[in-house]
């Protein structure tokens, strides 16, 4: 754990001796009555977290000073085909990690649809998915997370900004050209990868349609949540939110 993150609930009481968060203070971090460590609280800001007192019970009771605000999330949404249920979790903790905004699991025509009847999005797995990768980049907000049952739904209710964002659909199979078409300078980015076998061509049409360049990432196949991530960072250099 890169930060010990409170949810505004917790605040006044003190964290049980199971809870992940005591363990990884007294036994990896050796901390001890009187020692500090970085802290945050979900969805308000960052700071310092001093412990109090560890109580008969093994809890330890804590005081926070919260007094830096989040990092800024990165203006870039994601969607993306349905993956395996079991890569669900390490791409929203990846993509949470990363910065991005907003992640929107979509279904598609060559995407397995039993994918899309994993408990993880109704079990709070995903939301600690998210959270874990927030722990991971110092930050205590996470992206928004969305559910669309097809592409075109997708396009029709999350519309994409009228040429104001940098629009790329990572396509290995037909693509348009390479990364390096896409223009420069825009503030603003929306990604579309699609799932593992791919996109159809009726959705290759589509996205063409609505302004999408089909871009290739290089000849190689990449597991979906490999995919993600290199088109988020060869993204975000492009609209130049990395510094």
């Amino acid at each position: 754990m890169n930060l010990i993150l409170f949810e505004a609930h917790e605040l006044g009481k003190p964290l049980p001796r199971r809870d992940e968060r005591v363990i990884h203070l007294v036994k990896v971090l050796r901390k001890k009555e009187g020692d500090g460590f970085d802290a945050g609280v979900f969805g308000v800001g960052l700071g310092n977290g001093k412990i109090e007192r560890t109580n008969a019970d093994g809890s330890l009771s804590f005081s926070l000073g919260i007094n830096i605000p989040p990092p800024p999330r990165l203006p870039v949404r994601v969607a993306v085909g349905f993956p395996r249920p079991i890569q669900i979790r390490r791409l929203l903790r990846d993509l949470s990690s990363l910065g991005v905004e907003a992640v929107d699991l979509v279904g598609t025509d060559l995407g397995e649809k039993s994918y899309r009847d994993t408990r993880l999005l109704d079990d709070g797995g995903a939301r600690a998915a998210l959270i874990e990768g927030a722990v991971q980049s110092r930050d205590v907000t996470v992206p928004e997370l969305n559910v669309f049952a097809t592409l075109d739904r997708w396009l029709r209710e999350r519309p994409c900004e009228d040429g104001k964002a940098l629009l790329v659909a990572a396509d290995n199979v037909r693509p348009m050209g390479g990364m390096s078409l896409a223009a420069s300078g825009k503030g603003r980015a929306v990604l579309a990868i699609g799932p593992e076998r791919g996109w159809s061509d009726r959705e290759r049409e589509l996205l063409e349609s609505t302004g999408f360049l089909r871009l290739s990432m290089g000849s190689r196949a990449l597991r979906t949540e490999t995919a993600c991530v290199a088109a988020v960072v060869l993204t975000l250099e492009k609209i130049g939110a990395l510094w």
